[in-house]
């Protein structure tokens, strides 16, 4: 399936959800029509290298009893942790894997660029990386975010199948006016969402995965509502995007993801929209919550 052509590269930043105080950074001009570029991985400072070697080790210590077994197990396919990893290198090892590849891109990219990619199996990863002072915090996704919170996982079969399926979904929701209510999907699962284990809930979703901060927060904090995965439901819900989230949707197993792409998304988006929407951190009557030990 073609992308539309509002999907191809003008060789400027695109426009995005929210406000800002500045256009999206990354180099847009010397990115290809759907938006892929070179990685240019010798343009990394020894400065550079350092950091990332930083925020892996940060994360990576935090992960046992808080990350799934499945993203822990898969962190060492990213390669050294002394550097920022050559794309082409990790794409040898993920290939083989689930037939994933990942592509390096300016930074971010408009949802028809971004799900045309996934429909193809191949991941975006924006390859610039934050500035010292975003040590704890950067506003956009950066090559760490992109590469130590999402790929993991795209090692995991059942995982893959669901983004290439989301990918799908995403390119026929555009043209149904109906992106922002898939967003939320990936955004309560792929960003931000928990999955309950034998030992207890864990995270799987990125955001929290990369994040100092809520990973913590979004297992064992007393604060935020945590309800079982409905898709119609998660579809309603609003969420926060300059604070720690205050609702999470935990599934029972990446194959509940899967299952949840399959049907036709038609008729259910109509059925969100005759609903009202739902406020992040509520939680309504019936629901099933988790509750942290």
């Amino acid at each position: 399936m073609n992308a539309p052509a509002k999907a191809l590269n003008q060789g400027v930043a695109p426009v995005t959800y929210g406000v800002g105080d500045r256009p999206p950074r990354g180099d847009y001009a010397s990115a290809a029509s759907d938006y892929t570029c070179a990685q240019r991985w010798a343009q990394y400072t020894p400065e550079q290298h350092a950091l990332y070697a930083r925020l892996h080790q940060r994360q990576t210590a935090q992960l046992p009893g808080l990350a799934c077994e499945e993203f822990i197990q898969a962190v060492q396919q990213l390669g050294s942790a002394d550097q920022v990893p050559r794309f082409d290198d990790v794409n040898e090892r993920l290939y083989p894997a689930t037939r994933w590849q990942i592509v390096a891109v300016p930074g971010l990219i408009p949802e028809e660029a971004f799900f045309a990619l996934l429909a193809k199996r191949k991941f975006p990863v924006t390859e610039w990386l934050r500035k010292p002072e975003e040590f704890d915090y950067v506003v956009e996704p950066d090559v760490f975010h992109d590469l130590y919170g999402h790929v993991p996982l795209l090692f995991n079969p059942v995982f893959a199948d669901y983004m290439q399926a989301y990918g799908e979904g995403g390119l026929k929701a555009s043209r149904l006016d109906a992106c922002e209510l898939l967003a939320r999907l990936y955004w309560y699962t792929v960003e931000f969402g928990l999955i309950v284990t034998p030992r207890g809930l864990r995270a799987y979703g990125a955001g929290i995965l990369s994040s100092a901060g809520e990973l913590r927060h979004s297992v064992r904090s007393a604060e935020p509502r945590r309800v079982a995965f409905d898709l119609k439901r998660l579809m309603r819900t609003r969420y926060k995007i300059d604070s720690f989230q205050s609702t999470y949707f935990v599934i029972d197993a990446f194959e509940q993801l899967f299952d949840a792409t399959a049907p036709d998304f038609t008729p259910i988006y109509a059925e969100v929209r005759a609903e009202a929407e739902i406020g992040a951190g509520t939680v309504l009557p019936g629901e099933l919550e988790f509750a942290v030990g």
